[in-house]
């Protein structure tokens, strides 16, 4: 089954932040992770990032014709934009919320996701290991 995995805003610059809330590993090194673990649990995916909101929305439309699910992690979009979960609830497919920190635990403003009731799940504070978790969940949600 083949799965998209989006990431979203300034995860092409994750090896910059801080190590203690994003793991200290880069969008490579995290993406070659989750190409190992998505075989590990018999699923195919296709990484892509952006830090440009309508192209995240378009590859949410997108998706739905070569993909059975999705893991996201839109980053900060996470928190307003509703554009991104209007194009997830189009797009039809099951999809697992993915966060690399804890987003319960940190500032105010973080601990609401717009995508809450039309994920089928969520990870968060799991670091790298969280897509791991988030793979499995789709997973067994493909059945």
């Amino acid at each position: 089954m083949q799965v998209a995995v989006l990431n979203g805003v300034n995860l092409d610059v994750l090896g910059e932040r801080d190590a203690t809330l994003y793991g200290g590993i880069g969008l490579g090194d995290l993406e070659t992770r989750i190409y190992g673990w998505a075989k590990e649990v018999g699923l195919t995916v296709r990484c892509l990032q952006t830090n440009h909101e309508g192209q995240y929305v378009e590859w949410c439309h997108d998706v739905r014709r070569w993909a059975g699910g999705v893991v996201v992690n839109p980053g900060a979009w996470t928190h307003y934009s509703y554009a991104i979960r209007d194009a997830l609830e189009i797009a039809g497919l099951p999809a697992v919320e993915v966060h690399l920190s804890d987003i319960s635990s940190r500032e105010k403003w973080r601990r609401h996701s717009v995508l809450e009731g039309i994920a089928i799940g969520a990870v968060s504070g799991e670091g790298p290991d969280g897509y791991l978790e988030a793979l499995e969940m789709l997973k067994q949600a493909l059945g």
